[in-house]
């Protein structure tokens, strides 16, 4: 038996497809080019160069995404790699990856030289520099690299392979992304380095500012939450966990107000601490080499090396102006 539908259309008496909706497109595109320009004239930013002028976080994306298969292809890397072509995949690929990452760098110097009489040609031969510096220091990356995973597998007893732990683990993805960040923030592009660290934020929930110095063997186990600022110092063989903030205990600022920048107000960690789970070590303090944090430990002084530190002999201190981050 045919059946047949009633034709809803025409039950509402619509003739034909509904006409396309008007966004009065030309109104809100003028009125979005007027907040730029007011932006920009407030800001005082000049266009000299044409085009982009600042780094892009999609390049930088894709660029870690083949640095990351350079420094382990054949875990990282394609899916049907063989070893035998291992050195022209890493070579091919590192190619690309460093002329998409010269761009970036160039359009940071740029940036950062916008206000002062430099050169195109200062910036480009700065750029190439900086860059070829980068590429230099890539198997020292690698080899720091491999400390971390070892630790990592060390550390867990449900770890049951180094590969596991690579493929798997959430703290090598960040502390990939920090190796690299941290020597791009040496290298003078600290636009760039805050970039991959956060890249690595968003995919793991860890957030370690590029600027922080952390020795080799560097474990962190679940990751997520995760806080360590700028100058924090760690050193060789630290354990941390979920949750764990390495921060700032309070800020300084001027006469009106504004912070000072790059003052030394986050924790140093000395070789072969344990820190465990939702533990918050605030301020320029140094927590002893060998010592073992708890859990939810809230520690705003130093303690000296083979200390035990528990939620019952640490002591909560209130914080203002903004502390803890």
């Amino acid at each position: 038996m045919n059946i047949s539908l009633p034709n809803v259309d025409a039950l509402h008496g619509v003739q034909g497809p509904p006409a396309t909706p008007n966004w009065e497109l030309d109104r809100v595109v003028a009125g979005l080019r007027t907040a730029r320009e007011d932006w920009r004239e407030a800001q005082q930013r000049k266009h000299e160069y044409g085009g982009r002028d600042l780094p892009s976080r999609d390049s930088l994306q894709q660029t870690m995404l083949a640095l990351r298969g350079a420094l382990f292809p054949m875990r990282l890397g394609p899916a049907d790699l063989r070893q035998e072509s291992e050195d022209f995949y890493v070579g091919h690929t590192l190619d690309v990856a460093l002329n998409t990452l010269l761009t970036q760098v160039r359009l940071e110097l740029r940036y950062a030289t916008r206000q002062t009489p430099v050169g195109l040609t200062a910036v480009e031969l700065q750029s190439v520099s900086i860059v070829r510096d980068f590429a230099t220091s890539l198997p020292q990356i690698r080899r720091l690299l491999d400390t971390d995973v070892e630790a990592a597998f060390r550390g867990d007893p449900a770890a049951r392979s180094v590969d596991e732990v690579l493929l798997c683990y959430p703290g090598v993805v960040a502390m990939i992304h920090h190796r690299i960040a941290h020597r791009l923030h040496r290298l003078g592009v600290p636009l760039l380095a805050r970039i991959v660290s956060e890249l690595a934020h968003s995919e793991t929930g860890i957030d370690i500012h590029p600027g922080a110095q952390i020795g080799p063997g560097f474990f962190i186990d679940h990751g997520t939450g995760v806080v360590i600022g700028e100058t924090a110092i760690i050193g060789r063989n630290v354990r941390i966990y979920q949750a764990v903030t390495l921060g700032a205990k309070r800020f300084t600022s001027d006469e009106s107000g504004a912070l000072h920048k790059g003052e030394a107000r986050h924790p140093i960690v000395e070789d072969d601490v344990v820190i465990y789970a939702g533990a918050t070590v605030l301020g320029r303090v140094t927590i002893g080499k060998g010592s073992v944090i708890g859990g939810n430990v809230w520690l705003t002084r130093s303690v000296s090396p083979g200390s035990n530190v528990t939620q019952a002999n640490s002591q909560h201190e209130v914080l203002t102006q903004g502390g803890g981050i």
